[in-house]
């Protein structure tokens, strides 16, 4: 949908139909018309904002490139100069295309809270907008509806499902006095909750505001490739002019001195300098691609390598973000074992929907354990479930103490506890070991421990899944989302995405980064030398045209075909540690 991503588009068809012909020696009628789509469809947006900006007293490379391009067009360097067109919009139109999905997943944040509440004056009723609601209303949220503001329960108990605020799998029971978050959302029981926190402060708008802040932000080292690019613009210009103008003036022959001046345009323009870049991050982001990793773009993949801190959510990062039972403990004299114990408790649970009875559930038929029906089911929130098995009496709900991080429930029959439960988020297999640890963090807490880090002189890639760690993926150097079970948000804001949620491959996409980086150094240094040789041979001596040409356009194919040396599919080693591990 957007005009960038179409005009390059077209610019890139017109090139690749226009080349077979081109280098096939077809006749110039049945290409040169597709050279000129090329040319206008990709490059007069760059030129237009080139103009704009030379009206500012300012020059980019994008303006520098068209007029590289037009240059060599002019004494017959068409399809240099197409191809320079086409890389330059194609990097346009997928920087404005990574610009605009951030953006929608940002407005789409906004859809986690609802649009209208029900207020309670008194004894009446009536729906309002979230946006009309002020600190002290009083609100009505029902079983299954979300919580419009933030607020403090007053009255009623419920458990509330805040895995879009906190990360955590597990709904918490909230009783009067607890407090509650705009678009979260209640599970069962009836809650009364006072309004405490204007809608336009929630937490939910202030993740809004957070990730729009950092994604603003620009990181150092773009600040000086933008410094760069305008001294080395203005001095391709000038250095053009001069090696024009200076020989001409001391009674050099016109066509002779253009020539000259158009070598060096060639010779001096930074097509291999594009390419010693791209090659080396396109072929690591393909590798990656395969391999389950998807890396936005370059210049993510080119901030992945930097970071030298990692720190991760846990929930449905370090863990696999669901409940597994992880112990049966049966209670002597109840003349139950291990098995009957859970497939007791599996029956009574089996026809709930909470995710510890789904994990219940799920064990008990792990073990090819039968489940018998219940009858009479009820749930009461935060005090389980209650039904007839067998024609006993079964209520299975939580222990009033957890022990450790496991989630403890009890089963009770006919009034006798007969045993319990440990249930915990399973921690993924690939794993690693954690130096830090900070429980109990809100998302703008998240983007302070990062902030602290990087305080600190250290890059941190923040690996995360859900809507609350979008705020700190965007203020991390460089950041990572587990995509099997991640939030719309934190894909869209993430540098990269793990599909199939493997630990493993973070370190693996980290050392890749690291070797592409390494890549384009080498290549900068290629592509600098040639450039260096050419345009002292075109100054000093005479350097011939078609030399001139030959030696950039070789310049480009060796450090284009150096930076594909990353394709190969032994270039990806995962399992490798990359970064000093640490939570936040």
């Amino acid at each position: 949908a957007l005009p960038e991503a179409r005009w390059a588009l077209v610019s890139l068809v017109a090139f690749l139909l226009a080349l077979p012909l081109d280098l096939g020696g077809a006749p110039a009628w049945t290409y040169g018309p597709l050279y000129v789509v090329a040319y206008a469809a990709g490059g007069w947006e760059p030129a237009l904002e080139g103009l704009r900006a030379l009206r500012e007293k300012t020059l980019d490379v994008d303006l520098l490139m068209i007029v590289a391009a037009l240059g060599a067009a002019s004494i017959g360097q068409v399809l240099d100069g197409a191809l320079l067109i086409v890389i330059f919009a194609t990097s346009g139109a997928l920087e404005a295309l990574a610009t605009a999905r951030t953006a929608d997943s940002v407005r789409g944040l906004l859809d986690l809270a609802p649009t209208t509440a029900t207020r309670v004056t008194g004894d009446r009723e009536e729906t309002v907008a979230t946006a009309d609601l002020a600190v002290g209303d009083v609100l009505l949220v029902r079983p299954g509806e979300r919580i419009g503001a933030d607020g403090t329960v007053l009255g009623g108990e419920g458990e509330v499902d805040q895995a879009t605020i906190t990360g955590e799998s597990v709904p918490v029971l909230k009783r009067p006095g607890d407090d509650v978050f705009a678009g979260t959302l209640n599970g069962t029981g009836a809650l009364r909750v006072r309004v405490e926190r204007d809608p336009a402060d929630s937490v939910i708008a202030r993740i809004v505001t957070l990730v729009e802040e950092a994604s603003r932000t620009k990181a150092p080292t773009q600040l000086f490739i933008e410094k760069i690019e305008q001294r080395y613009a203005v001095g391709v210009v000038v250095a053009t002019l001069a090696v024009f103008g200076v020989p001409l003036a001391f009674g050099a022959d016109l066509t002779d001195a253009l020539l000259r001046a158009m070598t060096f345009m060639i010779v001096a323009s930074p097509c291999a300098v594009v390419l010693a870049t791209m090659p080396p991050l396109l072929s690591a982001i393909a590798n990656a691609g395969r391999h389950g990793v998807l890396v936005k773009s370059a210049v993510a993949m080119e901030r992945l390598g930097e970071i030298d801190t990692a720190a991760l959510d846990k929930t449905g990062t370090l863990t696999e973000g669901t409940p597994e039972v992880t112990a049966v403990r049966p209670l002597p004299g109840t003349g139950l074992d291990e098995d009957a114990l859970l497939a007791l408790a599996a029956a009574a649970e089996h026809p709930s929907e909470h995710p510890l009875a789904r994990a219940i559930v799920a064990a008990a038929r792990a073990r090819d354990l039968s489940i018998a029906p219940a009858e009479d089911f009820t749930a009461a929130p935060g005090r389980g479930v209650t039904a007839v098995v067998d024609g006993h009496e079964v209520h299975v709900g939580r222990a009033d103490a957890p022990e450790g991080a496991e989630t403890t429930v009890q089963v009770t029959r006919d009034g006798s506890p007969v045993g319990t439960l440990a249930l915990t988020d399973r921690l993924r297999a690939d794993a690693t070991g954690i130096t830090d640890v900070r429980a109990d963090l809100l998302p703008e807490d998240k983007v302070e421990a990062v902030r602290e880090l990087e305080g600190t002189g250290r890059k941190v890639l923040f690996v995360g899944d859900g809507v609350n760690d979008a705020p700190a993926l965007a203020a991390a150097h460089a950041g990572i989302a587990m995509g099997r079970a991640g939030s719309d948000l934190a894909l869209e804001t993430a540098d990269a995405v793990v599909v199939r949620d493997e630990l493993a491959a973070v370190p693996a996409v980290v050392d890749l980064s690291r070797r592409a980086r390494g890549l384009v150094v080498q290549n900068l240094v290629i592509a600098g030398t040639f450039i260096t040789v050419l345009v002292l041979w075109d100054l000093i001596g005479h350097l011939p045209l078609p030399l001139g040409v030959a030696g950039h356009e070789g310049s480009t194919v060796l450090v284009g075909l150096n930076g594909l040396r990353l394709l190969r599919e032994s270039a990806w080693r995962p399992g490798k540690r990359s970064a000093e591990a640490q939570e936040a």
